[in-house]
């Protein structure tokens, strides 16, 4: 495997395992409390506790059960109780319908809502006792769902009898009215395992003509033409090769998946595509493969299988990476059949998990493999020439098609000015593509070459580093005239951002926020950001810059309580600057 391969393996195997590491994913979106209907705890004398979910508007989270053909995490709450304590769940309340990304409806919950547990305590107790438990699950809107992890703990009294605490009755008389639920765990279908089956290999056959996976197929198709004059061992082992590429990510997937699901995470098939970091490698291998195919630069093109002349092993290595990269981008793809068989293979223990994602794996890679198999079926192909430069260049469109369909799933995972540096980080990473391709090459002098592999890998690395994902940011609340009136009212600093993504500067000014010392700064004096965004027309905003006698944005201002009129900043903010501003919010304390 050459070096195009290996960093393309790094970023869609290495990465993934990390990413949650890497990334604050909790979201701010739901509030998680846990409530007892006792003050005081007698031993021996069970009691109910209810754990109240408050989301936001346009926010849900799902239930303890998904109902094909939904995806998604599962809510469940594990305790953590002191021995001899037992824990039993009451039936939740009912899901309803709600609305979820690409306008569909899936069954969840939004408002308030209360999940409840009878907790019985051993027949000795004494003193005063902390109660903990994890809630795990995901928040979604209508574009994207972030994956949550939220510790949970109660402290209670202990007595000779129970206290019921009347704060807390009414919630727990709302909880004897939840139905119980239908199913409490994900079981296989009834449907016959050979239907399941067939439906597994159609799914997989059908997925290389999906748009995610159609542009990987070309690159194969180029290889397999090129392979029409090769011996039948050469095109055999390219064929069985590309399959375990496929079957090895498949593998890869399932063993991971299952294996976070026995730690209590419930994920579902294409998890790994809640990881910014993951999908963010899967960009840049897209991106980076597709200026390649485009002809931008050339590295060991048997990376891709396009490759002639060159040594066996290297060429087995792209087949192999073909394969990875075809899995890897077919898992956004539930294909016609597919979404049944996902929803079977998922509710299997590992080894018949593992079995039933192999049959869709060789469902993906049949029809190469059957070339392979049968090399006669070459000659119904093209002859290799001149077109096939030209119909790799064409394919370099939908492969960049695809690295831009992952660029707007990435665009769900991450700030608003990680989105902005994603796509110019992006730009960098293809100059320093077309450095290396146009600088250094065979017939350039070895010290041209060399500073083009310098150059190229300085651009790289700054591009990589630009365009580095970063998690969703609330730094910021959404402005509003009358949030800034009630704010004012209650003697609150307000830090107001007139902003808008068209303003060049107004971007080069959001970089003051990443410092940690000013986030602390903001924090510590209890000052409220708001962001006015004016990247479309806005009459409220018009007339707000008019009163602050400014036409244009960017326009930073502090509101110091007691004052009537705001500070106005520097147009070109500074950290520093930001401090200095802020310093006034002591000068009016004293």
């Amino acid at each position: 495997m050459n070096t195009l391969s290996r960093f393309a393996f790094a970023f869609l195997f290495v990465l993934p395992l990390a990413a949650q590491a890497q990334f604050d994913l909790t979201p701010k979106r739901v509030t998680v409390t846990l409530f007892s209907e006792a003050s005081t705890v007698a031993a021996g004398q069970a009691f109910r506790v209810a754990v109240k979910l408050e989301h936001e508007t346009g926010f849900h989270t799902y239930g303890k059960v998904l109902n094909p053909p939904d995806t998604g995490i599962i809510t469940t709450v594990k305790w953590n109780l002191p021995d001899g304590w037992k824990a039993e769940e009451l039936p939740w309340p009912a899901t309803h319908m709600v609305a979820s990304a690409g306008g569909e409806k899936v069954a969840g919950y939004d408002g308030i809502v209360y999940l409840p547990f009878r907790l019985t305590p051993p027949a000795t107790l004494a003193g005063a006792l902390k109660l903990e438990a994890t809630m795990k699950g995901a928040v979604c809107d209508k574009e994207s769902c972030v994956p949550m992890t939220r510790p949970l703990n109660l402290e209670l009294k202990t007595g000779a009898a129970p206290v019921i605490d009347a704060v807390n009755a009414d919630i727990f008389k709302s909880v004897e009215n939840n139905k119980t639920a239908s199913s409490t765990a994900i079981t296989p279908p009834v449907e016959s395992l050979g239907y399941m089956l067939l439906f597994a290999f159609l799914g997989g056959l059908i997925l290389n003509i999906m748009p995610c996976v159609f542009p990987v197929l070309g690159i194969k198709i180029t290889s397999v033409v090129q392979q029409s004059g090769g011996d039948r061992k050469t095109i055999l082992l390219h064929g069985l090769t590309y399959t375990l590429g496929v079957l090895v990510s498949f593998w890869v997937l399932v063993a991971v998946l299952q294996s976070l699901r026995s730690g209590g995470q419930q994920l579902s098939w294409g998890f790994q595509l809640q990881s910014p970091l993951f999908v963010y490698g899967v960009v840049l291998v897209l991106t980076v493969f597709g200026l390649n195919m485009a002809g931008l630069f050339e590295v060991g093109a048997s990376a891709i299988g396009v490759g002639s002349g060159l040594q066996m092993k290297s060429g087995l290595g792209g087949s192999f990476f073909t394969g990875l990269l075809a899995t890897v981008v077919a898992t956004p793809c539930a294909a016609p059949f597919l979404a049944p068989a996902l929803t079977y293979g998922l509710a299997l223990s590992l080894w018949p998990s593992l079995f039933f994602f192999s049959v869709i794996g060789l469902g993906l890679a049949s029809p190469y493999l059957a070339l392979s198999f049968f090399p006669p079926l070459l000659r119904l192909l093209p002859r290799p020439g001149a077109w096939m430069e030209s119909f790799k260049q064409a394919m370099s469109f939908l492969m960049l098609g695809a690295a831009a369909f992952f660029i707007w799933v990435l665009m769900g995972l991450t700030s608003d000015t990680s989105q902005r540096d994603l796509l110019l980080g992006l730009v960098i990473v293809a100059a320093a593509c077309w450095i290396y391709g146009r600088w250094s090459v065979p017939s350039k002098p070895t010290p041209t070459r060399i500073k083009a592999v310098v150059m190229a890998s300085a651009f790289l690395a700054l591009g990589l580093w630009w365009s580095w994902p970063q998690g969703k940011d609330d730094l910021f609340k959404a402005w509003s005239p009358e949030l800034v009136q009630t704010l004012r009212a209650e003697k609150k600093p307000i830090y107001i951002d007139f902003t808008a993504r068209w303003c060049a500067t107004c971007q080069v000014n959001k970089r003051v926020y990443k410092d940690t010392s000013l986030r602390d700064e903001f924090k510590k004096l209890g000052v409220v950001l708001l962001k006015a965004d004016w990247t479309n027309p806005d009459p409220r905003i018009d007339h707000a810059l008019a009163e602050l006698k400014e036409s244009a944005v960017p326009v930073n201002v502090l509101y110091v309580p007691g004052r009537d009129e705001p500070v106005v900043l520097s147009k070109n903010l500074t950290v520093d600057g930001v401090k200095t501003t802020l310093a006034e919010l002591d000068k009016a304390a004293k």
